[in-house]
């Protein structure tokens, strides 16, 4: 067993927001994107389809606004040599995003970004951080790993991820901040027959969601979740900064991955007082 704390920047899923790491920055109107940005090497990442991680990229770089509407892509065969990748992949992860209308294909220009970001939709669900401030912008976090802890599957775990009462688990209680404001603390369960050489607490990256499509290639597709409001415990009062009595919006939540089956169990309690919650599916 071991506890620690661990206070990174972060963004994925529910409670975090997409940190854009090793970005080329862009410029609106018709500029393009620097060639000479340093671009993430893709080829000895393991677990994930690359054309997947190219489009995560792609995709995290326009909707943190490093890449703006109007900005040229380079080449696809520049593209290619940056990521370390074939040009094939990179055509791949452009079609999706195509496809999905974050970026379009104009004659003699080439392929440029278009300005509509699907924050909300189920493919990006699960990158970006779903409590915004009071305008509606998208925020970034800093996450503390408060524990981290094995131990057998209860009646509950088991039943709702699908394994058997007293099969190993991995449950994580993090932080999340915000602008100096200690935003939402959260627990998570994982299966960890799932998860051979799952990191300890001291190096468990911010990036859980992507931790996981990249190492194991366990793609989260699908979440049910359920929201209620009650009154902050003494737990949410001194991790809040709450004075009690206080109320604060709590998030069960089940993530399934590809094949249908859950693979997270979290529970997710904040306050809004600073922040709204936004979930739009398209």
């Amino acid at each position: 067993m071991s506890k620690s704390q661990k206070s990174t920047t972060s963004g994925e899923s529910l409670p975090s927001t997409a940190l854009v790491e090793d970005q080329a920055s862009g410029q609106t109107g018709a500029a393009s994107a620097s060639q000479d940005a340093a671009f993430p090497r893709l080829s000895e990442m393991e677990g994930a389809p690359l054309y997947e991680v190219v489009k995560r990229y792609i995709s995290e770089a326009i909707v943190m606004g490093n890449w703006a509407p109007g900005m040229v892509l380079p080449a696809e065969n520049v593209l290619a040599t940056n990521f370390g990748v074939s040009v094939g992949t990179v055509r791949k992860a452009l079609a999706e995003l195509t496809s999905e209308g974050m970026l379009m294909r104009r004659r003699k220009t080439g392929t440029v970004v278009t300005g509509w970001a699907p924050l909300h939709n189920l493919r990006y669900f699960f990158q970006y951080f779903r409590l915004h401030d009071k305008e509606g912008a998208l925020l970034r976090s800093n996450t503390q790993v408060l524990d981290l802890q094995r131990g057998g599957a209860t009646d509950d775990e088991a039943r709702k991820l699908q394994i058997n009462v007293g099969d190993e688990v991995i449950r994580l209680h993090r932080l999340r901040e915000v602008a100096g404001i200690n935003a939402m603390h959260e627990y998570l369960t994982l299966p960890a027959a799932r998860l051979p050489d799952f990191p300890e607490a001291e190096q468990l990256p911010a990036l859980l969601y992507r931790y996981l499509l990249e190492h194991y290639g366990i793609r989260v597709a699908a979440v049910r979740e359920q929201l209620t409001a009650a009154l902050a415990t003494e737990e949410d009062a001194r991790l809040l900064n709450l004075e009690q009595p206080h109320a604060i919006m709590v998030i069960d939540e089940i993530s399934f991955d590809q094949t249908t089956m859950p693979v997270i169990l979290a529970q997710h309690r904040a306050s809004t007082e600073h922040f709204t919650y936004i979930n739009e599916v398209r």
